[in-house]
């Protein structure tokens, strides 16, 4: 895991003043809006007796502990023990961890690290979500994975016509090549375009929309730091984008919230079959990912073999183990125990 980044870690509109908790990066995190409407994030455990501050409540902007109601602000520090005298001083001790927050894109962004706001990465452009053009989806999966690999399933071009055989990869022949590419590379991430010359095969409702009488597909795939991946496919009857913020809850499991945008059939009525097919692409990556060993990546690239049509998820583990290098790594171990078998359960739910 990387710290100084900022993580896309809820959906907006699921951040109200009752306060929520969220996991993530191994921690439990309480977030709120205050009166004024802007998002608060502490650190869900008060100093105290440890107790949960996501089950108080918010009291003037700033949250109660639900156990003896100790009154924390916005930055953290506590200003209020009912049980003490007045005359008692407020142990210096007696806070909790705040973080910086932004909202953006429809998600809340907490930053995690020790970095000044100047030197800060930035929260990457996603020019899509200010679309009007495009109709946008909600959903989220948790998958038993590493976020590592849930992120580099993603970025993967070379698996969709071996796993993906029930549903968009259903055109292609299953020994599919991929032709060679060429990786761009920014600051905090990396893209690599692809043109797929034998898409003839579509079933189901895909033929209709992909109109395969030109057999191509453009498809164009990104990846940023920490934890983000965006698809992009291009057809003859339109666009679809896949975005996920791939969310580490622990070593060993993945909160996925994903955004797809369509610009054809863009009526809501027909959300309800793009959200039956995901949550069939979904469990077909998740069977993959929670059978991979060792559960994150390795640290030496060398551990794996890799090939041409790896080229992009090559990029990613090289730029991620610059970070890690750098001192950016936040992970308690890099591989855990194997189980005698491995639990294939994931779980989609629909974000209204």
């Amino acid at each position: 895991m990387l710290k100084n980044f900022w993580y896309a870690c809820e959906f907006s509109s699921a951040v109200i003043s009752k306060p929520k908790q969220i996991q993530m990066l191994g921690e439990r995190f309480a977030l709120y809006r205050n009166p004024q409407g802007r998002v608060v994030a502490l650190k869900d455990q008060c100093p105290h007796r440890g107790a949960a501050l996501s089950l108080g409540w918010v009291e003037d902007g700033c949250l109660r502990c639900p156990y003896h109601a100790w009154k924390f602000e916005a930055d953290g520090t506590c200003s209020h023990i009912p049980a003490n005298q007045p005359s008692v001083p407020i142990p210096r001790r007696a806070r909790v961890d705040a973080y910086a927050v932004q909202e953006k894109y429809g998600f809340v962004w907490i930053f995690y690290g020790d970095l000044p706001e100047a030197a800060r990465p930035p929260i990457p452009a996603l020019p899509e979500f200010d679309d009007p053009g495009l109709h946008p989806i909600y959903y989220e999966t948790k998958v038993n994975a590493h976020y590592t690999r849930t992120l580099e399933n993603a970025i993967d071009f070379a698996h969709i016509s071996v796993v993906h055989t029930g549903t968009f990869g259903n055109g292609f022949d299953r020994e599919q090549t991929i032709e060679e590419y060429d990786v761009s590379e920014e600051a905090w991430g990396g893209n690599a375009n692809i043109l797929f010359q034998q898409y003839t095969k579509p079933k189901g409702f895909l033929k209709y929309v992909v109109r395969p009488s030109s057999s191509q597909v453009r498809a164009k795939i990104s990846f940023y730091l920490p934890n983000i991946n965006k698809l992009e496919v291009s057809f003859a009857s339109g666009r679809l984008i896949n975005f996920g913020t791939h969310i580490p809850i622990d070593e060993k499991t993945t909160l996925i919230k994903r955004v797809q945008f369509r610009s054809f059939l863009t009526t809501p009525m027909a959300d309800p079959l793009f959200y039956r097919t995901n949550a069939k692409v979904s469990r077909e990556d998740s069977v993959v990912a929670e059978s991979e060993y060792p559960y994150a990546i390795p640290h030496n690239l060398a551990d794996e073999v890799h090939v041409p049509s790896d080229a992009l998820s090559l990029a990613y583990r090289k730029m991620r183990h610059r970070y890690l290098a750098m001192g950016w790594g936040i992970d308690s171990q890099n591989q855990l125990a194997h189980p005698n078998g491995h639990s294939i359960e994931s779980s989609l739910t629909l974000i209204n």
